[in-house]
């Protein structure tokens, strides 16, 4: 089988951002008078968008709360969107190999749209995608299928030839249910049962290539 498109998550799968998302959530915390977590506690915490990771980093649901705390985290990851952050081994080779194959690439993230356009410019990657969405780009968000739906709808590609690439179980629930193929990626934040349902496994960057152009 050929494959006619592949969609890729950000965190976890193509970036390792987590020392950035820590350092963002901690001055969010600072704001509150709350000491700072470690990136092991912050990395549970991420998958399922800022809204998510605020609440549960501030460990409340008032929405007075939640609102400021966005405001204070997404100003400041703005800010300091690459300071630490840096591609997984191997990233850019394989976007450069599949975009010389002519596949077209997407992004469906759980991060807003605005900071996951933010980072792909910043580690230039960008180019690479014909499509990019964020959590807030569409009403829903993973694990819900509309996000991946929606692209593969927008890129006119058949669902039988798309394949999506992720690190949580968010991205393999998501693929499940729109009826693709998922490459589960063993180097990201989700643990190794959020991957179980996966078709295929990758333990690097160039494992995910060699399954796509395998044609799975």
């Amino acid at each position: 089988m050929t494959i006619s498109a592949v969609l890729f998550d950000l965190d976890g799968t193509l970036v390792d951002s987590l020392d950035d998302l820590t350092d963002a959530v901690n001055h969010m915390r600072s704001r509150f008078d709350m000491t700072a977590l470690s990136t092991a506690e912050v990395r549970r915490m991420i998958g399922k968008g800022s809204r998510h990771l605020v609440q549960q980093a501030l460990g409340s649901d008032s929405e007075n709360d939640i609102t400021r705390g966005l405001q204070f985290f997404e100003a400041f990851n703005s800010a300091h969107i690459a300071d630490k952050s840096r591609l997984y081994p191997g990233v850019r080779e394989v976007l450069e190999q599949l975009d010389q194959r002519d596949i077209p690439l997407a992004i469906v993230s759980n991060k807003n749209e605005s900071l996951s356009r933010l980072i792909l410019e910043t580690l230039g990657i960008k180019k690479y995608f014909s499509t990019i969405s964020g959590g807030d780009t569409y009403p829903e968000r993973k694990p819900s299928p509309l996000p991946l739906i929606s692209v593969i709808r927008d890129m006119g590609v058949n669902p039988d030839e798309t394949v999506m690439v992720g690190d949580s179980i968010n991205d393999i629930q998501a693929g499940r249910l729109a009826g693709i193929a998922t490459i589960g990626c063993t180097w990201g934040y989700g643990g190794p049962d959020e991957l179980l349902q996966a078709d295929h496994m990758a333990a690097s960057s160039r494992d995910v290539a060699a399954i796509v152009l395998a044609g799975l």
